[in-house]
Order: structure tokens, then sequence, then C-alpha cells
């Protein structure tokens, strides 16, 4: 347990009614709480350790491999298969049947016995079945142009093209990393009480950040046996460039929705992070100097960031041009006197777009490790109690919160039909979320409690005929179809943090900004939609290699670094 920094917090964190909008939290970026930078910091801080015990592929890349993390005290080891995938049958959508390679993240150190019945059962993703032995199941596919690139220069004797690395910016890309009991998996509740584990998400960001070391070493071993003595090592600085791509759609999001709790409390972490370093009253040279140098790194990052969806487009050329007005700000205006940071924040907030404020925001973060870090122990929800209803409320004291939480959706004529436009389902085919037209497809029978606004509205309608005296528990005795919009509410009266405070059936809703909120706290860059409902990221790109790691102090690697010739 890291000691808790002497922290002072004089200015309050940011209003929910600001930062729960879905275009503000479709505007956020990664920062030091982001739960892959949370674990690298702990595997540099522990000083943990890494094996290859198994690597056993042909020329075509078909085999298995075992990575081995060694922990202060367990091992987790990465199990990954290699397949043969004719072009044809290569597909991100999550109804695909196979993949380039597949994996799990065991709990130890598996037995030759593990390895067969794994080997039996991995590489059939949703139709094999795996044990509590198993954390996570997952799979990717190669970005196939960039690989056959790179095979093709490396056995030739030459580096692969960095402009060609830069374009993708990932050889392979996962199109699911299944956790918390998928496919009989290990629950979360069964390893939550290990230090390691107790961030969110964890167990996930290990599979993958030993995943991408996988992807490294496969393509070097395919372009070894297809060059012989003229092929050369992969460059460490464009290996070290190279990420873990990741196809996202509408499935992630209702998650949001679903786990209130803990989204209060990754944004709660996040905002009083910000309130912190607002309140700190002077900043030191060095503390400057931190900003100054990620703020340049964090400008190139905006740079390589591209997108053909007409909305990130849009987004992306007013990030670059606020950041370069934040460039000539900050050149400027010197980050000294009282609470600089706070007036940086207040000149950012009157000055810029969402999507440079948060941003800003996260890089205000960086010289504070010292001061927020330790927030990330707050980030799960170890609340066992959250979705216990207190019947013994008044009528009027709920009437009250709805008021003050739900005054947005009360506001909205919901009989509009532009406002109810869209049903979220479940699809039949896959057991994943989806989101139709309401009035054009025969879905509303099957729709999913994922619009708290209208039902937070329809609920107050029925409060407003009792008597505010009364006590919830007679209210909802006569009528049951309440509970959800009752608990929903008494939670985000003690978490103010936990409800997204727009409309999300509405004819405007925009799936992709809560695909964002939620990546964003993965640690995820180059956002980049292919349509409003999915999206392609980048993770744990830049970051070190686990031979890497205690050479990586500043923890500071998802800024790119600056490449040759860039001031």
């Amino acid at each position: 347990m890291r000691p808790k920094a002497n922290t002072s917090q004089t200015i309050a964190k940011r209003d929910p009614a600001l930062v729960m909008r879905l275009s503000r939290l479709g505007a956020f970026h990664q920062s030091r709480l982001s739960f892959m930078r949370i674990l690298t910091r702990r595997m540099i801080r522990e000083n943990w350790t890494f094996s290859r015990p198994v690597f056993e592929f042909d020329a075509n890349g078909v085999g298995h491999a075992v990575y081995c993390a060694h922990t202060p005290d367990r091992t987790y080891s990465l199990i990954a298969f290699g397949h043969d995938l004719p072009p044809e049958e290569r597909s991100d959508r999550v109804i695909a049947m196979r993949w380039d390679s597949t994996f799990t993240l065991f709990d130890g150190v598996p037995e030759p016995s593990d390895l067969e019945r794994l080997r039996r059962n991995v590489p059939l993703q949703e139709a094999g079945r795996v044990s509590e032995k198993e954390l996570s199941v997952s799979r990717a596919n190669r970005s196939v142009r960039l690989w056959d690139h790179v095979v093709s220069c490396l056995a030739e004797g030459m580096q692969p093209d960095p402009a060609e690395i830069a374009k993708v910016g990932y050889l392979m890309r996962t199109t699911a990393v299944y956790g918390s009991g998928k496919l009989g998996a290990a629950d979360r509740e069964m390893i939550a009480d290990r230090p390691e584990c107790a961030a969110p998400f964890q167990i996930e960001m290990l599979s993958v950040f030993l995943t991408r070391t996988y992807v490294r070493d496969l393509v070097q071993h395919i372009a070894d046996l297809k060059g012989g003595d003229a092929a050369v090592r992969l460059d460490a600085g464009i290996a070290r460039s190279l990420g873990i791509g990741n196809s996202t759609g509408l499935g992630m999001a209702p998650f949001l929705i679903n786990h209130p709790k803990l989204l209060n409390n990754w944004i709660s972490a996040r905002e009083e992070a910000i309130a912190i370093v607002r309140s700190v009253p002077a900043a030191t040279e060095a503390e400057v100097e931190t900003f100054r140098r990620l703020l340049i790194r964090a400008v190139y990052s905006a740079d390589l960031w591209h997108s053909e969806h007409p909305i990130q487009v849009e987004k992306l050329n007013r990030l670059r041009e606020d950041l370069s007005v934040v460039t000539t700000h900050v050149a400027e205006a010197a980050i000294c006197g009282p609470h600089p940071w706070d007036r940086l924040h207040a000149w950012a907030e009157n000055t810029l777009g969402e999507d440079a404020q948060e941003c800003l925001a996260s890089l205000m973060l960086e010289p504070y490790g010292r001061l927020v870090d330790h927030l990330t122990d707050q980030m799960s929800d170890t609340d066992r109690n959250a979705f216990r209803i207190d019947g013994t409320m008044r009528v009027a004291d709920l009437r009250a919160v709805l008021e003050r939480v739900y005054g947005w959706a009360l506001e909205i004529d919901w009989s509009d039909r532009s406002q109810c436009a869209r049903a979220w389902y479940v699809s039949q085919e896959k057991l994943e979320p989806r989101l139709g037209e309401r009035f054009e497809e025969p879905i509303a029978a099957y729709e999913q409690p994922l619009a708290p606004g209208r039902d937070a509205a329809t609920l107050y309608a029925a409060l407003k005929q009792e008597d505010g005296d009364g006590h919830l528990a007679a209210f909802l005795l006569a009528h049951p179809e309440h509970r959800h919009s009752v608990r929903r509410a008494q939670i985000v009266d003690r978490a103010p943090y936990a409800e997204i405070r727009d409309n999300t059936i509405g004819s405007d809703l925009v799936p992709i900004d809560m695909l964002r909120c939620k990546l964003s706290f993965f640690g995820a860059t180059q956002f980049d939609p292919r349509s409003d409902r999915w999206v392609r990221i980048c993770m744990f790109g830049n970051a070190p290699y686990p031979e890497e790691l205690q050479d990586d102090p500043d923890h500071d690697w998802s800024y790119p670094p600056l490449a040759d010739g860039v001031k």
C-alpha cells in the first residue's frame, strides 16, 4: 500500500452537471489515472519480472507460447495460440468464428495438461469453455497489410517504413478481451483482494500488455524464418511505437449505465485529482518544465492522430487549433504566481473547446503523481450495499433528489418521438447490446432499461401523485415497475458522478461518446471512429516492453516521443 500523499484540496471538484454530459465524456483523454498506466507503474514499483518458457511456432505463425509475469506474490501466464487464418475468414466483427491468435490469462504457471485443455477450448472463444484458473479470454487479428510489410522488410534486411507504421500504429488488434466470469473464467470477486487487481480492469490490461510482447516476438520469428541470415531485428524504437489495436462496438456502451457506482468512482477520482492540482498554491520550475515538455508531446500526438470519420475529423481539427492556442498562451503567460493551474484551467474553460479542455486537464496532472496517484486506490466499486433500496426514504425527499439530479430529464418532452427514437436491446445472435430505431423496427418489447433519464421522469410523474410524507416502501409495493429508477436515484444521491446527464435514447445520441469515456479510462489513444457505433483505438502504444520497464522511471510513455526533426 502506497503512503497517502499530503494533499490540500481547497478548490471544489467540477459540478457533475458540467462533467456528466455526453459531449464532455466523449472528449476525455487518457491520464495518470488510466488503467494501463496504473498497471505499468505497479510493475515498475514492485519490480515484476517476466519469462517466456514456451514459444513454438512454424513459418505461418501456427503454434503456441506462454508468457509469465512474476509479481512479488504470484505468477500470471498469458497463453497464446497462433492460427493459420484464411483471408476470407478474417473479420473484426464480434460474430466472427476464427481469428489469427487467441489467448487466455492463466492464474499461475500452466501444466502440460492445462495447455492441452486450453488448446481445445481457447481457439473456439464463445464456443469453448474455460475454468476458474483462467482470468480472461481474448482474440486478435493481424493488420494484414502492415504485418506483411514488416515481415518482408525485416526478412530482406531492412527496417519497415516509419510512415507506414504511423498510419496504423499496431500489428494486431483485439476484437474482445473477456474477463469477470465470461465463458466460465474466474469471477472478479475471486481475485479482487489481490493488491495487483485492486484497481479496475488490471487483469485485462495485463493480458493486453503481454499480448503486445507476443506480437512483437511473433512477427520477428516469422521474419527470421523467411529471411534466414539476411533478416534483421526490428528497431527498438519502431517496436516501442507499436501498440495493440482494438475494435470496440456498442457492446461496451451500456457498461457505463449498468455500473453507476463504478462510473462515479472513476470520474470522482479524476475530478478530485484535477481539483487537487488546481489547489496547488505555487508550481516549481521542475513541475512547470514537466508540463511544458509533455504539452509539446501532446501536440505531436494530436498531429499523429488521424481519422476519416466526419465527427472525429472536426473534433481533431478543433483540438489541434486549440492546442496551438494553449502553446502560445503558455509561452506568453508564465505559469507562476498563486494557484497557477487554477488560473490556467479557468482560462481554458473560457477559451478552448471541450476536447482541449480535457486534454489540458490530463496534462496538468502529470507533474503531480505524488499528489494524485493514490486516488487509484478508490476507483473500484467495493460497496456491496450500493444496490439496496432504502424503503424508509420519504417520497418528498426522493422527489427533491430527482429535481436536483434529473432536472435536465424533467424538462424533456418524452412524448416527442425524436426524444425516444432509439431503443437498446440484446442481440439474440451474440447476446450483445445493440441500438435500434424504435419506430422503424419491432424492438420496443425487448428494450433494456438503459434510458435512466426517461425512466426518472416517469418516476417523478408517479411520485407527484403520492403523499410527500409517505415512505418509498409503500409506493414500490404498489408500483414495483419503478424499483430500478428509485435505486438509481438513491445511488446518484450518494455518488454524484454516477449518472450520465443526457438522453441515451434520443435521435441525436452519438454512442461513441460513451465508448470514448470508458476507453479513456483504459488509457487508449488514437481514437478512430468507423461509424457512430464502433471505434478503433490503440493500447500500450509507446509503452515499455517487459525488459524495458525499469528504464522508464518517468511513467509518461502514453505521450509519444518526438520524432527526429520535430520541435
